[in-house]
């Protein structure tokens, strides 16, 4: 099964570490700092231009990648239960 993050881009559920919240989660240095390292080792993937609301972290090919995603996380969770 395939969970569509927003655009065109979709990820595998079992490829999902988690869906997180974007304004709170980044309270966190760490959550920062972790978002920041990512970014900076080209392994964010932007899905919209539009204000970014979630992002979810994955494994795919033994690599981390993170999406930001315009969706909330509520939503993209409801969507994963479905």
């Amino acid at each position: 099964m395939y969970l569509h993050l927003g655009q065109e881009v979709v990820v595998k559920y079992r490829d999902i570490i988690g869906i997180f919240d974007l304004e709170k989660a980044t309270l966190s240095k760490k959550t920062k700092d972790f978002l920041a390292h990512a970014t900076k080792e080209g392994r964010v993937i932007t899905v919209s231009y539009e204000m970014p609301k979630a992002f979810i972290v994955t494994i795919q090919a033994g690599k981390t990648i993170v999406y930001i995603s315009q969706i909330s996380a509520a939503t993209l969770k409801k969507r994963a239960s479905q």
